[in-house]
């Protein structure tokens, strides 16, 4: 038998960060990380091996991250596991006593059992498996209809990336704008314009009736009868949390299926803890439970865990996700964090919008200049600043981190108005249109003109 201080079951970006910041923060401790896959792969990365890429090799976490830290990686399963005894079996009959356990074990794509043809070949839910996602590009190569059903993020990157590679594209959704739960419309639509200009066809506010062929797919029929053509179907329908080892621990569980977890991810069980996309979400603003699956969320929570295995150690505290997000498609970058315009009209905010738009370089004749495009949401009493919704060039990524940060803060449009901010011609707008700047200002002049 295997005896460990720190088990962590799970070998994503929960899981790693949760062991390695526990070996540094208790070096004297023992840490274990057992994982079923024999290769992790970059999660968000996944749809980059199918127009960019072109190998899942290259879309690999290296196991030395793990191994310098002085983490023991166990390349095996856990099937059975008791919180009393607090032993885990592996599939290989080996077994792991644990004094503190942290349940990173992910979520699983839904597949759509209610759908008629789910089952054929070529129709590939998306799986974070090397071998199955190798298997999936060799298919991919041969074939050029593809039809893709969800068009939420990686619904969306995989309609960029595939049109990337001449791929005949139909993105169908059944919401009536794309990236719906992310954006707001006017946001929305520019990808769409960009998707649909790179040959996409997009079939929003429809359905799907069917997936149709006889043993391998040749069309998707929709509820409205109309066929179109489709030599591979990828499904893109969401996820739900892997939580099968949480139920042998007789966790406590949301209705949905996530691990019930406090702000120091700590279980209802003593000494379990649970991060990552197994664990519940809450919102920020709100505390209301929100299926907000995002690595960068799995990294904050891990660090909480791994934090306070042993006693409240640092009051890092998880106070809600901000749900910041961010993704490219095809030249234009998008980023988001916080509440967005439609969710904060439906949840009663009082609230006042500031937009910008400007050139992300100054001037705006330089070789590479993007227009970027700002929205920010404050509250209209207090000015704190609630949502942020930005596109433009690569910088991009970076400006929506800072407005993350803005949002966790509580910074106000005041605040947000006046920061003072580094720029360069050649790498960011100039500081007289800033657009953070500028459309803070904006909410400001109409919270003073109310």
């Amino acid at each position: 038998m295997i005896e460990t201080d720190i088990l962590v079951i799970g070998g994503s970006a929960g899981g790693i960060l949760t062991a390695t910041t526990a070996k540094k923060i208790y070096p004297d401790k023992k840490v274990v990380m057992v994982r079923k896959n024999k290769t992790v792969m970059v999660p968000c990365g996944i749809p980059y091996i199918f127009g960019t890429l072109y190998d899942t090799s290259k879309n690999r976490i290296p196991d030395e991250m793990v191994k310098s830290a002085g983490v023991e990686l166990i390349i095996d399963e856990v099937i059975s596991i008791d919180k009393y005894s607090k032993v885990a079996v592996l599939k290989s009959g080996e077994e792991i006593k644990w004094d503190k356990l942290v349940l990173a074990t992910g979520s699983l794509p839904v597949i759509p059992k209610w759908l008629p043809g789910h089952d054929l070949e070529n129709v590939f839910p998306i799986i974070k498996d090397e071998e199955y996602l190798s298997n999936m590009l060799n298919k991919l190569k041969e074939i050029n209809e593809v039809v893709i059903i969800g068009a939420g993020f990686i619904g969306v990157e995989f309609a960029e990336q595939l049109a990337l590679a001449g791929k005949h594209v139909t993105l169908v959704e059944i919401a009536h704008k794309i990236l719906w739960q992310a954006f707001d419309d006017e946001f929305a639509a520019i990808a769409e314009q960009d998707l649909e200009s790179h040959g996409v066809i997009l079939r929003l506010g429809t359905k799907v009736k069917a997936i149709l062929g006889n043993e391998k797919v040749e069309e998707v029929e929709f509820e409205s009868g109309e066929r179109v053509k489709a030599e591979a179907v990828i499904l893109s329908m969401g996820v739900t949390p892997n939580t099968e080892l949480a139920k042998q621990l007789g966790l406590d569980l949301t209705r949905k299926g996530a691990i019930v977890v406090d702000e120091y991810m700590r279980t209802s069980a003593p000494d379990i803890f649970a991060v990552g996309d197994c664990a519940l979400k809450r919102d920020f603003f709100t505390s209301r439970h929100v299926p907000i699956l995002l690595a960068s969320t799995a990294a904050m929570e891990a660090k909480i865990a791994a934090a306070n295995l042993y006693g409240i150690k640092f009051i890092r505290e998880n106070r809600g996700t901000v749900s910041a997000f961010s993704t490219k498609i095809f030249d234009k970058t998008y980023g988001v964090a916080g509440i967005i315009e439609r969710f904060a009209k439906e949840d009663g905010f009082d609230y006042v919008i500031g937009k910008a738009v400007s050139m992300d370089r100054h001037p705006g004749s330089l070789p590479g200049a993007k227009k970027i495009e700002v929205k920010l949401i404050f509250s209209r009493t207090s000015g704190v600043l609630i949502g942020a919704q930005v596109v433009g060039g690569d910088g991009v990524g970076e400006m929506i981190n800072i407005l993350s940060l803005a949002i966790q803060k509580g910074l106000t449009a005041n605040e947000l108005n006046t920061m003072q901010v580094a720029t360069h011609p050649l790498v960011t707008a100039s500081p007289v249109t800033y657009p953070i700047n500028a459309a803070a200002l904006d909410a400001l002049v109409k919270i003073c003109n109310r």
